[in-house]
C-alpha cells in the first residue's frame, strides 16, 4: 500500500481528522481532502497518480499546419529544393502572412522523423589550449602535401611561432628526409634562436630533430595518444624525445 492508501485509511478506517492526517504524514490537507474525495467515488482506481499534463495547451502549433509543414518539406525535397525549417517558414509565411518560429518547425520535423538530432558537441571550454604565453616559447612545424598544375606533388614544410603566429619558413620539396628538416631547422634557429618547446604530428621528424639535438626525456605535455602527436620540449641546445 503506497502513501495514498495509507492516507485514506487513515482518514477512513482509522476515523482520524484529515488536519491530524496531514500533519502526521507531512502533507496537505488539501492533498487528503482530494485522496479522499476520488476514494469515495472511483474507488482504488481514484488512488492511482495522475498527470499533471494540462488537457489543453492553448499554445500548441495546431496539427493542419504541422502537416502542412510536413507536406511543405516533402514538396522541397522532392523538387530538389532547400528544405530547411527557415525555407518552411518563409513558404508558410507567403501563404498566411505568418508562420510558427524556425525553431517550432525544426522540432516538429524531428517529431515527425524528417529530421535526426546531433549529439551535443563538447563544450570548446573543454579544449586544452597550447598557444604560447611569449615569443619562441613555442614553435609548431607540419608538412602539408600539395599537388601542382603539372600534377607533381610536393611537400611543404611550415615553421611558426606559436605565440605571436609568425611564419618562420615554409619550404617545399618533392620528399622531405630527415637532412632537409635538420637543415631547415638549423637556419631558423640561427636566425631566430632555439625555442622552449615545439609542437608537431610529423612521426618520422623527431628522428631527424634528434641529429640535432641530444634526447633527454619524455614531455609533459604529450597530447592524447589518439592523435599521435609528439610534443617536445627544447632548452637550450637540447630536445626532450618524444
Amino acid at each position: 500500500m503506497g502513501m495514498p492508501g495509507l492516507v485514506v485509511a487513515a482518514v477512513l478506517v482509522e476515523g482520524r481528522s484529515k488536519s491530524e492526517v496531514a500533519r502526521d504524514y507531512g502533507v496537505s490537507r488539501r492533498w487528503v481532502i482530494t485522496l479522499v474525495g476520488r476514494y469515495l467515488v472511483e474507488g482504488e482506481a481514484g488512488l492511482v497518480a495522475r498527470s499533471r499534463r494540462p488537457h489543453t495547451s492553448p499554445g500548441r502549433t495546431p496539427e493542419a499546419i504541422e502537416d502542412e509543414i510536413v507536406a511543405i518539406r516533402k514538396d522541397l525535397d522532392k523538387n530538389g529544393h532547400e528544405a530547411g525549417a527557415a525555407t518552411i517558414a518563409e513558404h508558410l509565411h507567403r501563404r498566411h502572412g505568418a508562420a510558427p518560429a524556425v525553431s517550432t518547425i525544426w522540432r516538429i520535423l524531428t517529431a515527425r522523423g524528417f529530421v535526426t538530432p546531433q549529439p551535443h558537441k563538447r563544450p570548446k571550454s573543454s579544449y586544452l589550449r597550447f598557444a604560447a604565453e611569449q615569443p619562441n616559447e613555442r614553435w609548431q612545424t607540419d608538412i602539408t602535401h600539395w599537388t601542382l598544375a603539372d600534377g607533381t606533388e610536393v611537400e611543404i614544410l611550415h615553421w611558426l611561432d606559436d605565440h605571436s603566429r609568425l611564419l618562420l619558413a615554409s619550404t617545399a620539396r618533392r620528399v622531405f628526409k630527415a637532412p632537409e628538416v635538420a637543415a631547415s631547422y638549423q637556419k631558423i634557429a640561427a636566425q631566430y634562436a632555439n625555442p622552449a618547446s615545439v609542437l608537431s604530428d610529423i612521426q618520422s621528424g623527431w628522428a631527424v630533430l634528434r641529429l640535432v639535438h641530444r634526447p633527454v626525456g619524455e614531455d609533459r605535455h604529450r597530447p592524447a595518444p589518439a592523435r599521435r602527436r609528439c610534443l617536445t620540449d627544447w632548452s637550450a641546445a637540447r630536445l626532450l624525445a618524444c
